[in-house]
């Protein structure tokens, strides 16, 4: 026999419902109990103190004073038919009868009923213990006697002029009449029960929905799980996440956003008031494409930033930001760069070094010594290869040289000549080449660009580089200027900062999202500023040529050689004929 399939469990936010609505009942009943309990009680006590002061008055009346003080001292009690038609029955039900009592009744020093509405009863023993009230002492009662049920109240009655009690009067009202009382005044707390009841089961749903849109309808082990998932992708990835909710604050800033950035957790931060690059920003404006991604500086980090809405189920829930460093990626751009430049130049001029080889062979075969000798010491003052740059014998740092030498043949391939300023004099070794290649292959490569852009006819990129000692290690000092049309008017009246903004290019097709252009200058800016040096435009350069003169300081990048001495004179950089003195290419003896 096949089994029936299970049934799926409540959902958590039914059975919260359920919970609720349970828990408003219990406490809607248990509050309409407990006010109709203390409104029976109420009743009661107003009844007792009713028929208190009721026995209060026929016990006090002279003639029923009079009256059982005759009857009790008789020898015996008179028969029913005289006390019917005596005096006290008159007075206790006239009494009755006046306040709607369920019985008056009055009886003598021994308990034996003197007036009683039944006229049965009349002589018999009453029903209920009378020892308290002919005691002399007046109490008020609970109990349930020959007519039923009742609350009333028992008072001595005393001798005229007398402390001698004679009798005592019992009034009481019927427990029915208590409960017909409640049953009106219960309706009040029935409607406000069923009112409390609706409130609470509408308050109950209301709150189930709100529950439901909280939890985007997910049970609690899957938040739960979701949860666990989230710290582990969220502090597991190299990958920057920033999350956005849909108010405008910070929800998600995982590690690697933090470590990128170089903020601290800024969960619960407004978003728009956040420390973050603006671009950032921009990618989740309303007006922001989901698709591009942009080129983001942060501090010495290139990070590539893009930007998702994030929706569930047609829920707005805010934006995704991812970042990606791209800072080791461009590095090594720039070092693959050099080199596939200098294995170019290498592979080009391999023909000329084994023809130079073959012309020493060819001397000394025929036996011309000499002649091999002087062109052996030509060779040695110039190389065995020639990179295309003017004046490159004034480089002595083998990494500045071939760098620049690389820089050289690709210029040339572009129409350009790369020359080395004459006041160039490098005598330290650079020490932190991933540094100075960043910042000046910006700088050359910009220039040659704007050279090849220019309009003047001979085309040329000039580069001056000075080291200056310290105890800490030298500064390379850098000035490249073009034969370019300079900085845009409208840039150079800004005071050239422009150049440094993130994503500043003066390329003639605009930049592509995630190409790398427009944040050369600004990363080389940054580099060399957190070195403790700077990059500066010195001229802006004016239409037809010279172009724009940029000036770069790199502290801590240069180590002095053992055993050269290197004194500041007055020949030097900081003397009187400085780099940017009268005799540099910057000066008035220079076409520059």
């Amino acid at each position: 026999m096949k089994r029936p399939a299970p049934r799926p469990p409540l959902r958590f936010s039914t059975q919260t419902l359920l919970l609720q609505l349970g828990v408003v009942l219990l406490v809607v009943l248990l509050s309409g109990a407990v006010h109709a309990w203390l409104t029976y009680e109420r009743l009661g006590r107003e009844a007792e103190n009713q028929a208190l002061t009721l026995a209060r008055t026929v016990a006090s009346d002279p003639a029923v004073r009079r009256e059982v003080l005759a009857i009790s001292r008789e020898a015996g009690t008179p028969p029913a038919s005289v006390l019917l038609a005596g005096p006290l029955m008159a007075v206790a039900e006239g009494a009755r009868t006046r306040t709607g009592a369920l019985f008056v009744v009055i009886t003598d020093e021994t308990g034996l009923r003197l007036a009683h509405p039944d006229a049965e009863r009349l002589g018999e023993k009453v029903s209920t213990d009378p020892s308290e009230a002919l005691a002399g002492k007046e109490v008020t009662t609970r109990n349930t006697g020959t007519l039923g049920p009742s609350a009333g109240a028992k008072v001595p009655v005393f001798a005229p002029d007398s402390d001698t009690v004679v009798g005592e009067v019992s009034v009481g009202y019927s427990t029915e009449s208590i409960v017909q009382s409640l049953a009106r005044d219960i309706m009040p707390i029935a409607l406000t029960a069923a009112g409390s009841l609706l409130a609470g089961a509408l308050a109950s749903f209301l709150l189930r929905r709100r529950l439901q849109r909280l939890t985007l309808g997910l049970e609690p082990e899957e938040i739960s799980t979701l949860v666990h998932d989230q710290v582990a992708v969220l502090q597991g990835v190299d990958d920057g996440v920033i999350g956005v909710s849909a108010d405008g604050r910070i929800s998600v800033f995982n590690a690697a956003a933090q470590r990128l950035l170089g903020q601290p957790d800024l969960t619960g931060t407004p978003w728009e008031e956040a420390p973050v690059p603006e671009q950032l920003k921009v990618l989740t404006r309303p007006d922001a494409a989901e698709a591009d991604a942009v080129e983001v500086i942060a501090g010495a980090r290139v990070l590539v930033a893009s930007a998702r809405k994030a929706l569930h189920r047609r829920e707005d829930l805010g934006w995704v930001v991812m970042l990606r460093d791209r800072t080791e990626l461009q590095h090594l751009t720039r070092q693959l760069d050099a080199v596939g430049t200098m294995s170019t130049a290498l592979r080009a001029q391999r023909h000329e070094f084994a023809n130079q080889l073959h012309t020493i062979a060819g001397f000394m075969s025929i036996g011309q010594h000499q002649q091999a000798r002087d062109y052996l010491a030509r060779l040695a003052a110039t190389g065995p290869l020639k990179f295309p740059v003017d004046q490159a014998e004034l480089l002595q740092d083998p990494y500045l040289q071939a760098f620049i030498g690389a820089k050289g043949v690709e210029a040339d391939e572009r129409g350009v000549t790369l020359r080395i300023g004459p006041e160039t004099l490098v005598r330290g070794q650079v020490t932190e080449p991933q540094d100075v290649t960043t910042v000046l292959g910006n700088l050359i490569d910009n220039a040659v660009n704007a050279a090849v852009a220019g309009s003047a006819a001979d085309r040329w990129v000039e580069v001056e580089l000075l080291d200056e000692p310290g105890p800490d290690g030298g500064t390379l000092h850098v000035v490249v200027a073009d034969s370019g049309d300079g900085l845009a008017p409208e840039t150079a009246a800004g005071g050239a900062e422009a150049v440094f903004a993130e994503g500043f290019t003066t390329a003639a097709r605009p930049a592509r999202a995630g190409g790398g252009q427009g944040l050369g200058l600004a990363l080389a800016r940054q580099l060399a500023r957190r070195r403790g040096g700077d990059v500066r435009v010195l001229e802006p350069g004016t239409p037809g040529g010279p172009g724009a003169v940029f000036m770069a300081t790199l502290p801590r990048t240069t180590a002095d050689l053992p055993g050269k001495d290197k004194p500041i004179g007055k020949d030097s950089f900081a003397g009187n004929d400085s780099f940017v003195g009268k005799d540099s290419f910057i000066g008035k003896d220079n076409d520059v």
